[in-house]
């Protein structure tokens, strides 16, 4: 039997795919080509949304563009195989609390002198259930330049510096 790509994706969101004791996605960040980039990003559920955890380090001092992407695919060199800000819904280009966004909207990330920069928010728009709005077989991407968070369709963030696919963690 043949499943295509997205076959395959479909088939790993479908709750039997998933570990009966899993709710929680995990997304582990590579660098691209040139990069130094590397961190871990945790999607978990929580009554109103989606807790979303990220500890990202190798960055340049500032702020970085921080998006869910369409595919789950960090094969390019540069990033570009994770395609497009996540948008199933077809909305403009926002902040992560703006009512009308991407659904991959997550703003921004800010390193510290370090390097390093932590995120933690509950993010309202996306789901890690079997629906449209699933982050599970998407990728998130951080980027050179900090999100404006009006420019369309990406809010000028600049390169794609890190990328790593959002699946299922493995349970304690």
């Amino acid at each position: 039997m043949f499943l295509s790509f997205a076959g395959l994706i479909a088939l790993a969101q479908t709750p039997a795919a998933k570990s009966a004791a899993s709710s929680k996605g995990i997304s582990v960040l590579h660098p691209t080509a040139g990069n130094k980039v590397s961190g871990t990003v945790t999607f978990t559920p929580v009554a109103d949304g989606v807790q979303v955890h990220a500890e990202i380090a190798g960055l340049t001092p500032g702020k970085h563009g921080f998006h869910i992407h369409e595919f789950g695919d960090c094969s390019a060199t540069d990033g570009s195989s994770a395609g497009a800000h996540f948008n199933p819904t077809n909305q403009p280009h926002a902040g992560p609390d703006a009512a009308a966004r991407h659904e991959g909207d997550m703003g921004n990330v800010e390193a510290d002198a370090s390097g390093n920069a932590k995120l933690d928010y509950v993010d309202h728009q996306i789901s890690l259930a079997n629906d449209a709005k699933s982050a599970i077989g998407r990728s998130v991407v951080v980027h050179t330049k900090p999100d404006d968070l009006k420019t369309q369709p990406t809010g000028d963030s600049g390169a794609r510096i890190a990328c790593g696919v959002i699946g299922w963690a493995k349970t304690q």
